[in-house]
C-alpha cells in the first residue's frame, strides 16, 4: 500500500463519517474508496485506529481542577508521614438480579450464556474505602446512602484504623459528603482530613477501579435471589481481596495529567483552566 492511500484512509477515518452510520467499518470504507478491506485493516492497525470502539469521556469544568488534582495526586505519590490515605465512595443501587432461566455452562467451542431478561429482587449500597499503603478495603452494605449512612461509615473507618494515624480520605463531590452534619462530625474527629476530587473526575478516585473489578469479576454474571445473598457475595469478594491485598501504586504525575487534559480542552475548543480561573 502506498503512503498516499494510507494517508487518505487515515484522513477519512478521523475526519469524515459515512452517510448512513456514525463510524466507518472496514467494509464501508473499502467500498467508499474502491480498495480492499485488508488495506483498510492494515492501515488502521498500523496507526492504532479503532473506529468501532468508544470510551466514555468528559472533561471537568471544575474551576479548581488543577488545585484539587495536585492535592489528590500529591497524596498518591507522596503520602504524609504517620498517616493513612484512603480512597472512599459509595456504589449505589447494586441490584440483586435473578435470571429467568439457568445459564448454559462454558464448554469447548461455546462461551457461557445468560438470559437477557431478569427479575429484580431489591438493591443495596456498598460503602467502601481502600487504603493505599496496603490495599486493604474497609466496607459495609446499607439500604440507603444519605448523610446518616455516610457518618456511620466514617465511624467504621475510625474504628478499624489505628488511632495513632491521621486519615486522609479522598472522596467525590456528592452532596452527602458535604452535609452540615457530616462537617460537624468531622470537626469532632480531627484526625480525618477530607480531599475532594474535581467534578467529573471519577477516574482520579482509586476506589472506582475496585468497584469496577467487583462488578466485572463477581456480580455481572451471577444471579441473586435476594438482597442478603447479593450482600454475602459482595462481602465474600472483599474478604478474599483482603486475604492478599496489594499496595496501590499511582504512576502519573500531576503535570502529565494536566498536559493531557489541556490537549483535550484544546481539541474541544474549551477555555484553559489555569490560575486565572481559580
Amino acid at each position: 500500500m502506498n503512503e498516499e492511500v494510507e494517508s487518505e484512509i487515515i484522513r477519512k477515518t478521523t475526519q469524515e463519517t459515512p452517510a448512513n452510520a456514525t463510524h466507518w467499518s472496514t467494509r464501508l470504507l473499502a467500498k467508499e474508496m474502491g480498495i480492499t478491506q485488508s488495506m483498510v485493516h492494515r492501515a488502521w492497525k498500523a496507526n492504532g485506529l479503532k473506529p468501532h470502539l468508544v470510551k466514555t469521556f468528559k472533561v471537568s469544568n471544575d474551576p479548581r481542577f488543577e488545585e484539587k488534582l495536585r492535592d489528590v495526586v500529591g497524596l498518591y505519590l507522596n503520602p504524609p508521614e504517620n498517616a493513612l490515605v484512603l480512597s472512599a465512595d459509595e456504589k449505589t443501587s447494586i441490584q440483586a438480579l435473578d435470571r429467568t432461566q439457568r445459564s448454559l455452562p462454558l464448554v469447548k467451542g461455546r462461551c457461557g450464556t445468560m438470559t437477557h431478561d431478569y427479575k429484580r429482587n431489591g438493591t443495596t449500597t456498598l460503602f467502601a474505602a481502600i487504603e493505599l499503603g496496603h490495599g486493604e478495603v474497609i466496607a459495609t452494605c446499607m439500604k440507603r446512602h444519605r448523610h446518616q449512612e455516610w457518618i456511620k461509615f466514617l465511624k467504621m473507618i475510625d474504628e478499624q484504623t489505628p488511632n495513632e494515624f491521621d486519615l486522609h480520605v479522598i472522596v467525590d463531590n456528592y452532596a452527602t459528603h458535604k452535609h452540615e452534619k457530616v462537617k460537624r462530625w468531622l470537626k469532632r474527629h480531627p484526625r480525618f482530613h477530607m480531599h475532594f476530587i474535581p467534578t467529573s473526575s471519577s477516574w482520579l478516585n482509586i476506589v472506582e477501579g475496585f468497584f469496577r473489578n467487583l462488578d466485572q469479576k463477581r456480580l455481572k454474571r451471577d444471579a441473586f435471589r435476594s438482597v442478603p445473598q447479593l450482600i454475602g457475595a459482595i462481602m465474600e469478594y472483599i474478604e478474599n481481596h483482603n486475604d492478599d491485598p496489594k499496595p496501590i501504586v499511582w504512576t502519573k504525575a500531576a503535570d502529565e495529567i494536566l498536559e493531557k487534559v489541556g490537549r483535550a480542552r484544546a481539541a474541544l475548543k474549551m477555555p484553559r483552566l489555569d490560575a486565572s480561573h481559580h
